[in-house]
């Protein structure tokens, strides 16, 4: 089994949707976190507030110099994330477009370099 990060892309200043639609949202987020802990592929998941709440830590010589915000700013941001296990990029692939249809957003499929 590889470990591989879904993404989900948030549009940065995007209409958010209506009350009905994000219940919608959050039924089918539900059913697909379900599905994934049936099938034994779920390790983590949750999701994230918005950059602006963000702190970044950057080396500076011998200290670390601490600013708001996020570190760079774009038209897309890491919305959530779910860490799962797959026997190999195609598994992990659906599960992909499993979380794409739940969230409604564009999700990334990432495998973890080294899962030892």
């Amino acid at each position: 089994m590889t470990y591989y990060l879904l993404s989900v892309v948030q549009p940065t200043g995007g209409q958010p949707p209506s009350a009905a639609g994000l219940d919608e949202i959050v039924r089918r987020v539900a059913a697909f976190d379900d599905e994934l802990r049936a099938a034994g592929a779920w390790v983590f998941s949750g999701g994230l507030h918005a950059p602006e709440t963000a702190t970044v830590l950057r080396p500076e010589g011998d200290g670390v110099l601490v600013t708001d915000g996020p570190y760079a700013e774009g038209e897309e941001y890491l919305g959530g994330l779910c860490l799962i296990k797959a026997a190999d990029p195609e598994e992990a692939l659906e599960w992909g477009r499993k979380a794409a249809l739940a969230t409604t957003l564009p999700v990334e499929v990432r495998p973890f370099a080294d899962t030892h």
